[in-house]
């Protein structure tokens, strides 16, 4: 066996062993069930020889209803024992898969998609509820049985113990060879319903896009392709396992067939007694639930070790280390520094930052500009550590961030993204995201501050007021506001705001100017800007040109000294402000 399947064995088997007793009590039980079936023949023996001596058949009748109605209670027991060691399976697999997921680097996340991971965590970990527990008590007790079962027959009749047996092992031979092509075909089914996840999840990402653009039959021929193949890799696991199945089921019948011929010669010339040759049959049908039960759960285990490879891809992936909310010990602004910095984003062959160097004091607003792809984003990401540089080193306080605890890093820094993601969760929880101990008091003065009070008196439960998935019912500058008041809530030491004015309308922009300017007297702000308004009140603007440090310096000394700048004084950062003459 190979290492990659011995792997997958070991993880299966791990996702049972916290069910163990469980498992235990299911697998006794149903034991007990099956050796009450394995009596019945016996018992309709016993009533077909009373029968034909002519004694009382009474207690063999009910001695044979005791045996079948105990059976089936037992069994229900069972099966609900399975099922309740099955649901904690699937629990805690997706505990740990969800768990996993929130802890990968942002670069991991944006290399995956998100659809497939989706698919990961529901439809995969759905897969390992039989395999990592029915399938290991069917197949344990379906070989239990099957063991039983063969002793008895050979106690009636050894002859036909042996036609039954070389019809079985032709079948065994045969299911065996096509039981691994189950596994290969579930994993690729698996993986096309991942893909059929991640283009559904892409055109939810861009609905209205969609719509507004008449785009819908376009993604509908895309999400049609996407279910095409999915459905065609179902239908090809559904094949494999059918194809198994009708043979394990043929071969009772076939095994029926061989023993009731042989078997009837034998009653024919008196070497074998009718009511042998029934319990015989009647154990040959026996068979046929351990016989499928095996079958099944050689189907299922393949399926689970599918479902298993395709989780552990997410297992084997880099961690970052936990990031419990974490209060900073002090107060004051953060320094920061850039030393001969360079990063390129994987499989990108251009740099993105070539050798940046630059240093902003503690307090004070520093503001990044530059053409789109100039590396003004890609600062503040390398900050958060979501990426890490390919060269040079980054300062935060005079101390690399690579030395920084993860959590105390992230809780010197308030971080306002381009996007401005608004989470379908209450206004109140999605304010104290970053604070989750912050009281009522402190969370209205921050509403105050970032002009929030109109959209909250409006909304009908206050801070209580469900958002819409996305803050889909709120317009850009309210979900502005929103992650500007979520960072401020924090009190970070350093705050990264990312064009977070870009989509506030002048009066607002104008009061959030004055904030931000009131908070860059303890708080150390850099701004990536693509407003002049943001600019002209900065310390200290950096120009940056393909991911270099082209000049630096302020307002008026740039709008003299640096043709760039005043290009993009003069066009990209929107005006409403006089340009001073170079």
């Amino acid at each position: 066996m190979s290492t990659k399947h011995s792997s997958a064995w070991r993880q299966l088997f791990g996702y049972a062993r916290p069910c163990r007793r469980a498992l235990l009590a299911a697998a006794v039980i149903t034991c007990v069930g099956g050796t009450a079936g394995l009596a019945q023949p016996l018992a309709a023996k016993a009533v077909i020889d009373a029968l034909s001596a002519n004694e009382p058949v009474l207690t063999p009748i009910m001695l044979l209803t005791g045996l079948v109605v105990g059976a089936a209670a037992i069994a229900a027991i069972g099966t609900y024992l399975l099922e309740r060691a099955a649901e904690g399976v699937v629990l805690m697999a997706r505990r740990g898969l969800v768990h996993r997921l929130l802890r990968l680097p942002v670069a991991e996340v944006d290399r995956l998609k998100p659809g497939d991971l989706l698919s990961r965590v529901t439809s995969d970990t759905t897969l390992l509820r039989t395999a990592a527990t029915t399938t290991i008590v069917d197949a344990a007790n379906g070989t239990l049985m099957i063991l039983g079962t063969v002793v008895l027959m050979a106690l009636l009749d050894p002859v036909l113990l042996g036609v039954t047996f070389a019809v079985v092992l032709t079948t065994v031979v045969v299911v065996g060879s096509l039981v691994s092509r189950i596994g290969r075909a579930t994993e690729l089914a698996q993986q096309a319903v991942g893909e059929m996840g991640a283009v559904l999840e892409r055109a939810l990402g861009a609905f209205r896009t969609i719509k507004a653009s008449g785009a819908e039959d376009r993604e509908n021929a895309v999400l049609d392709q996407a279910a095409k193949r999915a459905w065609q890799q179902g239908v090809s696991a559904a094949a494999w396992s059918s194809a198994v199945g009708v043979l394990s089921r043929l071969s009772v019948h076939v095994s029926f067939l061989a023993v009731l011929g042989v078997g009837g010669a034998r009653v024919a010339d008196g070497t074998l007694p009718l009511s042998s040759l029934i319990a015989f049959l009647l154990y040959v049908f026996y068979m046929l639930t351990p016989i499928a039960a095996l079958v099944n759960a050689a189907s299922d285990l393949q399926a689970g070790l599918a479902a298993v490879r395709r989780t552990r891809q997410i297992h084997v992936l880099p961690t970052e280390p936990a990031t419990p909310h974490v209060t900073p010990t002090a107060t004051e602004p953060a320094s920061v520094a850039f030393r001969h910095v360079s990063f390129r984003y994987p499989d990108n062959l251009e740099p993105v930052l070539d050798d940046l160097s630059f240093q902003t004091p503690p307090g004070g607003m520093t503001a990044f500009v530059g053409p789109s792809g100039a590396g003004k984003s890609t600062i503040f990401a390398l900050l958060e550590r979501f990426y890490d540089t390919n060269k040079g080193s980054i300062l935060i306080d005079g101390r690399d961030v690579r030395e920084w605890p993860l959590g105390e890093l992230r809780a010197t820094i308030g971080y306002v993204e381009q996007d401005v993601p608004v989470l379908a969760a209450t206004l109140r929880d999605n304010l104290r995201l970053a604070a989750p101990d912050a009281s009522d008091e402190h969370i209205l003065e921050v509403v105050v501050r970032t002009r929030l009070e109109d959209l909250l008196t409006r909304l009908p439960d206050g801070l209580d007021t469900m958002l819409g998935n996305r803050g889909v019912t709120l317009s850009g500058g309210q979900r502005q506001r929103i992650a500007i008041a979520r960072a401020l809530l924090r009190r970070p030491r350093l705050l990264l705001l990312d064009e977070a004015t870009s989509q506030l309308d002048a009066v607002n922009e104008h009061h959030l100017r004055q904030v931000v300017a009131e908070l860059a007297r303890t708080t150390t702000v850099l701004v990536a800007a693509h407003r002049l308004s943001t600019v002209i009140s900065a310390n200290q603007i950096l120009v940056l040109d393909t991911g270099r440090l082209r000049a630096n310096g302020t307002h008026t000394h740039l709008l003299s000294t640096d043709e760039l700048y005043r290009q993009l004084a003069a066009t990209q950062l929107l005006t409403g402000h006089p340009i001073l003459p170079a």
